[in-house]
């Protein structure tokens, strides 16, 4: 026992070192912008749960691929042998990074991130129980997990989350239960995201699955915030209901802009139905009256040429991670997001959404300061500080919504008496996020805070130096940002045919 707990320290260091040095590789960390003020900053880049910087080494990684590239699906030259090889590798990487079996579950990908994949699922498992018609979605979910299912899976539910002193949590179980019960034998699946995008708030997805499966049910798990934040345990529990059907992810989230995003599926249910896309590379015979579909996974899930070079950056990115060990990874993660909402806690101007007690989360925290809009402070916050953070309703408008009820229910009530259709038109309509990647410390939340008070403290001051432009968007009255000064891809591409 006490060499195995020298071990697991060795280990836990090692990993802690790796982490460190992984950290600091990232493009874009070191990037500087004007501000108002007329100083150049380095950019504080705190928006990864819209999409991540790039890993470096896997950016090196896919740079040293493009010396060998080929179209994969052929072995009869050495370059195409390398691309066929290092693409299945990648997929097979993936499945042993969510703990799903290989022998039960295939991987593919599709489009740029969860949105395709989603959409592919729910015109699946629509097919696979035509009769049973509801959906259960919870309510928390991004809109690339709701509306895929309410145009193809059938009639959606929307499950609340629990309420504790009038904070929102995570999924509520008990009514999760209780529509299943009321619905038993009509619920063809339950969708459910892993981690909220907009309060970062976990929710216990196994045992979201063994609920399901006790009442008939599939299990589908958007792990687009999850997969580069929380250890992901598809297969392999010693109770199989707890296993997950299928989920999906985004490259672009997990350390790999411009990877597609992935689907992680059993084989026996998306085997039962002809693939949505049809075309080269997914069949073994086409005749001119007739085709037949292969067998094989994930070939027949993958029509026409994929995204190689993508793939062979997210397996890199997925290869570090899991080498760093996501457990670490998720440790590091939540003494981060925890220590900025205690020091955000403090200061009493501010609403954090969501419980802020007994209530895991990870990487992501949305908040309003009172009598300040969402996108003024936004505004000031890059602006002034060279702080890169999102607001308005992150694409979940149903959730962010109820939520706002706490703090602006008057406002809603008159939306709602108006029918109004287009939050833009209600300004009110939105709150500030701030999410954090593996790059980011301590000393980026001690510098985000103090932008946060000094907000609060010269508003006024600030306030003068912005108008409201025709599209909503708060605009500084005297510094004007220029793209082109920083990055114009026609004068790149001048500049280059020159030399």
């Amino acid at each position: 026992m006490e060499t195995e707990l020298i071990k697991t320290k060795t280990k836990n260091k090692t990993c802690q070192k790796l982490l460190n040095k992984v950290r600091t590789d990232f493009i874009g960390l070191n990037t500087k912008y004007r501000i108002a003020t007329g100083e150049k900053t380095r950019r504080i880049y705190l928006d990864s749960t819209a999409s991540t910087l790039m890993m470096g080494i896997a950016h090196r990684t896919s740079e040293k691929f493009l010396k060998h590239y080929s179209n994969t699906h052929s072995l009869m030259h050495f370059s195409a042998k390398i691309a066929t090889k290092t693409y299945k590798w990648v997929h097979e990487r993936i499945l042993e990074f969510v703990n799903a079996h290989p022998e039960h579950y295939t991987c593919f990908f599709t489009g740029s991130g969860t949105t395709s994949g989603m959409n592919r699922i729910a015109r699946i498992f629509n097919n696979l129980q035509p009769k049973k018609d509801i959906v259960l979605v919870s309510i928390m979910e991004h809109h690339s997990n709701d509306l895929p299912h309410r145009k193809h899976g059938g009639h959606v539910i929307h499950i609340p989350v629990d309420t504790h002193e009038s904070k929102m949590g995570c999924v509520d179980m008990d009514l999760l239960e209780h529509y299943l019960r009321e619905y038993e034998g009509r619920v063809n699946y339950v969708s459910i995201t892993g981690i909220s995008n907009v309060t970062g708030i976990i929710n216990p997805i196994n045992e979201v699955a063994k609920l399901a499966h006790h009442y008939g049910a599939y299990i589908v798990v958007d792990a687009a915030q999850m997969a580069a934040h929380v250890p992901i345990l598809m297969s392999g529990h010693d109770d199989p209901e707890m296993d997950i059907d299928a989920l999906i992810f985004s490259g672009h989230k997990t350390y790999a802009p411009g990877s597609p995003g992935v689907v992680i599926a059993r084989k026996d249910l998306i085997g039962k139905i002809e693939p949505e896309e049809v075309g080269g590379g997914m069949v073994d015979r086409v005749f001119p009256e007739s085709y037949y579909v292969t067998t094989n996974f994930p070939d027949r899930e993958e029509a026409g040429t994929p995204n190689i070079l993508g793939a062979i950056t997210l397996g890199t990115a997925i290869d570090v991670l899991d080498k760093i060990g996501m457990e670490n990874v998720l440790e590091d993660d939540t003494e981060l997001t925890h220590y900025c909402m205690n020091e955000m806690l403090k200061i009493p101007e501010i609403e954090i959404y969501g419980r802020t007690e007994s209530c895991p989360r990870a990487g992501t925290i949305s908040f309003n300061i009172k009598q300040l809009n969402h996108g003024f402070v936004a505004a000031i916050l890059n602006d002034y500080f060279n702080i890169a953070v999102r607001n308005e309703c992150f694409c979940a408008h149903p959730y962010v919504e109820k939520m706002l009820e706490l703090t602006h229910k008057i406002q809603i009530y008159e939306a709602k008496a108006k029918n109004i259709k287009n939050f833009n038109t209600e300004p009110w309509m939105g709150m500030v996020r701030v999410s954090f990647g593996i790059y980011n410390t301590m000393s980026d939340v001690d510098h985000f805070i103090h932008a946060l008070k000094d907000i609060i403290l010269k508003k006024e001051n600030y306030s003068s130096h912005y108008v409201i432009n025709k599209y909503g968007d708060y605009e500084h009255k005297d510094f004007k940002f220029s793209c082109n000064e920083y990055f114009s891809l026609s004068q790149i591409v001048k500049n280059e045919l020159k030399t």
